[in-house]
């Protein structure tokens, strides 16, 4: 049996698992030396872009795999299965840290903690052949990945632009956009430290004083115009300044929740891998959102014109990726060649993230 220490260092490193805007939806509990129980929850009641807590399963699913390469450093496997019969939006997980004499340290664990986050542009200079591989060969068989680039880049660019905008002028979204940036901070423990967001320091100004409420924010979109320079900051810039953008697909649309949380692991070792190999990073998942709202005929706003925008994406997004398995496509996002980042978002500490049952022991 391990140490019950190994479990803590095992959580330590797994807890630099990617969430969206760093929610970290779970809490943690060490039954026993080698037993870790995973609480999920997700963000659906107040994220109109986790849809059926979909985005949150996902960013589960990146965390079991993370405990899993964590563990892989102390010759463990980590045996993990989903509790029956739980709330469909409070998943439990049980970690079973089993030692095992075939595995050994998987190389992608020196990457979790490093792995990061750039909104800024990047290099246009094109991925290698190699690098390619490299990322189409750490996914399960199965997956494979859809790149963008050249004209396609542009394209992209535009769809990204109006899904920006859409995203600023989408009432239900406000309550996140509002919360998820600690302002003037380089770092922050569960939100996007605003240095890292890509605003210029006006907009970021602007910005600041108009997510203060509601009013304030149509005010600026109907009579100012302000979802263009965050839209073209925060999207279209980005979009066109990288080597590719990619859409990683799965075997077959996802249709439970063990699907997403499968989906979920590959990511983080694509996302890892690309760590790796010295590029950076960014997730563009809310078109895919938008797209499964619509292919699911779901409500998620009250105002049809922004119904209608978000179908029109969704069709576009479709024509671009140019495959009938664009439901199967459960990530998307933009890699390149950066300069080393000077500010992100952290984590919380493992003694926040572990419940009062683990505290009182």
């Amino acid at each position: 049996m391990p140490d019950s220490s190994i479990a803590e260092q095992i959580l330590n490193l797994a807890r630099w698992a990617p969430s969206g805007d760093n929610t970290q939806p779970w809490r943690f509990q060490i039954e026993a030396a080698d037993h870790i129980v995973v609480l999920g929850h997700d963000t659906r009641e107040h994220c109109v872009y986790d849809l059926r807590g979909e985005a949150s399963r996902l960013a589960h699913g990146a965390l079991l795999e993370c405990i899993a390469l964590a563990a892989s450093r102390h010759g463990l496997r980590a045996d993990i299965t989903a509790r029956p019969d739980c709330p469909d939006a409070a998943p439990i997980y049980d970690v079973r840290l089993v030692p095992d004499a075939g595995v050994t340290p998987d190389p992608l664990a020196d990457h979790i903690e490093s792995r990061t986050v750039q909104r800024r542009p990047m290099s246009r200079r094109p991925l290698t052949a190699e690098q390619q591989r490299a990322l189409e060969d750490c996914l399960a068989p199965g997956y494979t990945v859809r790149w963008l680039a050249g004209a396609d880049r542009l394209r992209m660019a535009r769809l990204l632009f109006r899904n920006g905008r859409l995203r600023l002028l989408l009432p239900e979204g406000y309550p996140l956009h509002r919360d998820i940036i600690e302002w003037g901070a380089r770092y922050s423990e569960d939100r996007i430290p605003e240095q890292a967001v890509g605003f210029d320091p006006l907009t970021a100004r602007v910005s600041r004083w108009a997510l203060q409420s509601w009013a304030r924010l149509s005010f600026l979109n109907r009579y100012l115009g302000g979802t263009l320079l965050p839209a073209l900051q925060l999207d279209f810039l980005p979009s066109v300044m990288c080597a590719a953008h990619f859409v990683l697909l799965a075997p077959r649309p996802p249709q439970d929740k063990a699907d997403y949380l499968a989906a979920g692991r590959q990511l983080v070792r694509f996302w890892l891998t690309t760590t790796r190999l010295g590029l950076h990073l960014q997730p563009e998942v809310t078109p895919l959102v938008f797209a499964r709202y619509v292919r699911g005929g779901i409500r998620f706003t009250h105002i049809p014109v922004l119904s209608a925008r978000a179908a029109a994406i969704a069709r576009d997004l479709t024509a671009l990726v140019e495959t009938e398995r664009t439901p199967a496509a459960v990530f998307m996002g933009r890699v390149g060649m950066g300069n080393a980042l000077r500010t992100r978002s952290l984590r919380m500490p493992l003694a926040r993230l572990m419940t009062a049952a683990h505290a009182a022991r």
